[in-house]
């Protein structure tokens, strides 16, 4: 991982909080490591300024779950855990228990929001990833090749 791939504010929420950098291959031990975590997708942080808003308020939304670990994709995995956790938006936070999903927030939230969304996401029992959701104007039209991917 090239610590320059990550926005500026982000290595210094990294470093002033301690989250670790997670790639592909990183990522189940640090699962396993930690019970309950979060990972943080942040995307394109030069083209999406919801990518340096999240990492601002990523430390308080730690505190919303005691015991939440925190892991940060490394951009160049971002795209694999991406096809793992089928989520259509960056940034993009994923919620596990162990190894186990329990659902994204995709994009910046209001306070409020934020909230009421990592309760609910918390109370869930681990589930596969949902099936991936193109926006209408995009999805394919052969469905059994999206059958085939598990994209609908």
């Amino acid at each position: 991982m090239k610590v320059q791939d990550f926005s500026p504010l982000l290595k210094s929420v990294m470093a002033r909080h301690g989250f670790t950098a997670v790639s592909e291959e990183t990522l189940d031990s640090f699962l396993v490591a930690n019970p309950l975590s979060v990972m943080f997708v942040s995307g394109d942080w030069e083209r999406l300024a919801e990518s340096n808003d999240v990492a601002a308020v990523l430390p308080e939304l730690q505190k919303l779950a005691p015991g939440l670990a925190v892991a940060v994709a490394e951009r160049s995995a971002e795209r694999a855990l991406q096809l793992r956790f089928r989520f259509n938006k960056f940034p993009a936070l994923v919620f596990l228990r162990g190894k186990g999903y329990l659902g994204a927030i995709l994009g910046m939230r209001g306070w409020t929001e934020y909230g009421a969304e990592i309760a609910e996401i918390l109370l869930r029992d681990v589930s596969e990833p949902p099936p991936f959701k193109f926006p209408e104007a995009c999805a394919p039209k052969k469905t059994d090749v999206l059958d085939s991917l598990h994209i609908h």
